[in-house]
């Protein structure tokens, strides 16, 4: 795909959205089924079923996925579509690019060992490495409208109200 074929395919959806706004409010879901023999959660992805579980640092086999690694997934998969996105919208040529994620975490707090340690990550890190000819500018242009477009990372970032309720089923 190129700019123009991208630029063709969001012209009817942004022309829609910038006259109807709240076309452009869409809720996205995510529901799981918490396994009733082992300390996993089975989340339906659309594609597949995906059981998390513990981490071995907590725990846990090995065995079933970790929700940390798949908060970094999404961000590197986020991450990755939004780059190519801009990079074809700005005609900046790539030849290959990979993106990586990693965080840091201490479990004493997801253990409860030490009041002290955080519950979640300390930091985050995101790096793309890219194959490509194009001047440093469009690069510098290119890595800061990734950010700015870029959903998973502007959620992390901007820590959105979260609201948590329980119910009987």
């Amino acid at each position: 795909m190129d700019a123009a074929q991208l630029r063709a395919m969001q012209a009817p959806i942004k022309d829609r959205y910038k006259s109807e706004a709240q076309a452009a409010l869409i809720t996205l879901k995510a529901t799981g089924t918490i396994d009733d023999q082992n300390i996993a959660c089975k989340v339906e992805t659309g594609r597949a079923l995906a059981v998390a579980g513990l981490h071995p640092a907590t725990g846990g086999s090995g065995m079933e996925l970790c929700s940390g690694d798949m908060l970094l997934e999404a961000l590197v998969a986020c991450a990755g579509v939004t780059l190519k996105a801009v990079s074809t919208a700005l005609e900046i040529p790539l030849k290959s690019g990979n993106v990586s994620a990693e965080g840091d975490l201490d479990f004493r707090g997801t253990l409860g060992v030490a009041r002290d340690a955080p519950v979640g990550f300390r930091e985050i890190r995101l790096r793309f490495d890219v194959e490509t000819d194009a001047p440093q500018e469009k690069l510098d242009q290119l890595l800061k409208l990734t950010e700015r477009y870029c959903v998973v990372y502007q959620t992390i970032r901007s820590g959105p109200p979260v609201a948590v309720s329980l119910r009987r089923a």
